[in-house]
Formats: structure tokens, sequence, C-alpha cells
């Protein structure tokens, strides 16, 4: 469990590398992560039932906000983040994309939503669970304000399980990844950060677990390129 100084030094080192972070996303990903963030949306569009309202935690630069908007004929999507910096990026990207009227990002804390209970058709987040500091109460709140039989959808980085590619991310993710992403960012400590918090992340079945715990039920789980990256659902009661 993070502390509630780690939780501010996680959202100052995202201030901080805010101005470089699409660039370097997409970057060091190869592009792999829009194609992961289409996947997210086609999930959210497959949820039985119309999908009006949607709530985008850890939003970030608001690349999933906004595709949820561009992908999902007459949706809202709402995003929340921690980080200031992060959300004045995405703002400016959604004023130039004329997307003011559908998608709004707020300052806020997945931990404490400011949000009434069975808000919202769906909730979503991408890259942003592993940052929690108190994973089941994030997962808790964002079961909260879905309503019945809505969805959550979650995108996050996983290890791979096949064992040459798990080799291979490795040597990228713990050694080339910390040093193009560190100097080009002029962070020292950003991209060190990363590899370190997916490899201490619950990921696969433990976090199916996880979600089972709180209270998510139909739970299902969706390995990417290789495991690289997983998308895990629940539906709520």
């Amino acid at each position: 469990m993070k502390t509630d100084k780690e939780k501010d030094k996680i959202a100052a080192m995202f201030d901080n590398i805010a101005p470089k972070y699409d660039f370097l996303n997409h970057f060091l990903s190869l592009g792999i992560d829009k194609i992961w963030r289409r996947k997210v949306v086609k999930s959210v569009a497959r949820s039985g039932s119309a999908v009006v309202n949607v709530l985008d935690i850890a939003s970030g630069t608001g690349d999933l906000a906004i595709a949820l908007a561009k992908g999902i004929d007459g949706v809202k999507v709402v995003g929340a983040d921690i980080s200031e910096g992060m959300l004045k990026v995405g703002r400016e990207k959604i004023v130039a994309k004329g997307l003011e009227g559908r998608v709004e990002l707020r300052l806020g804390d997945a931990l404490a939503l400011e949000f009434d209970d069975n808000s919202f058709d769906a909730v979503t987040t991408a890259f942003g669970v592993r940052n929690f500091e108190n994973l089941d109460l994030g997962l808790s709140e964002m079961l909260r304000v879905i309503r019945p039989g809505g969805k959550l959808v979650i995108l996050e980085l996983s290890m791979p399980t096949n064992v040459m590619l798990r080799g291979l991310y490795k040597f990228y993710f713990l050694r080339l990844l910390p040093l193009i992403g560190n100097f080009t960012s002029k962070s020292s400590f950003a991209y060190s950060y990363l590899p370190e918090s997916v490899a201490e992340f619950a990921s696969g079945d433990e976090f199916l677990a996880h979600l089972e715990s709180v209270g998510g039920v139909m739970l299902s789980k969706r390995e990417l390129s290789g495991g690289i990256a997983s998308i895990y659902i629940a539906y709520k009661k």
C-alpha cells in the first residue's frame, strides 16, 4: 500500500513529465497503446445496453476519454486525475478536437470520488490502477459509482507469460525504457518508476481476485500483445 506522501510524489512526477508524456507514451510503446485503447472503447460499447455516461479514472492527458467520446455515439465522458499538469495538456487536446461538450477533465482522487452512487453506465481506466495507494479501495470506489449492471473496464500493463517474450520485454522495460524516458523527459525518476510499478502490480488472476473481493461479478481478463498488457472486466450487481 502506498502512503499519501508517495501519492503526492506520483502526482508531482506526472506534473513534471506532462509536456512530453503523450510523445513518450506513443514512442516507447511503438504506438501499440493506441490499439489497446481502441479495444477498451469496443469493450465499453459492447456493454449490452445504452452507454451514455462514462467516468475515466487516472485520465491523465485524456487519451482514453477522447477515444471513448469519438468511438461511442452520444456518450459523455468525465475524466478524473490527481495531476493538474496532465489535465491541462488533456484540456488543450479536447479543445483542439472540438470535444468540449462531450469530454470534461477534473482534478480528482480515485480513492475518494466526488460522484454519487450509481452515477455512470461504465467506468474505465488505462495504466492507472497500479498507482493506487490502496488498490481495493480504488476498485470499490469505481464500482460504487457504476449503476447496477454497469461495466468496469481496466487496461493495465502486465508481464508476458511466454518465457522468451518475457525476457525481451524485461530487457527493454528494465534497461532501455528508463534510459530513453528519463533522458527525454528530463526526469530521473519517472521512467524508472514505471517498470518497478508494473513488477509490483498484482496482475492476472491475482488482480481478478481483488475485483471479486470488492464485489465485482462476471469477471474476465484478456491478454494483449502476448501479455504485455491486459484488459480486465467486471460488472456491478
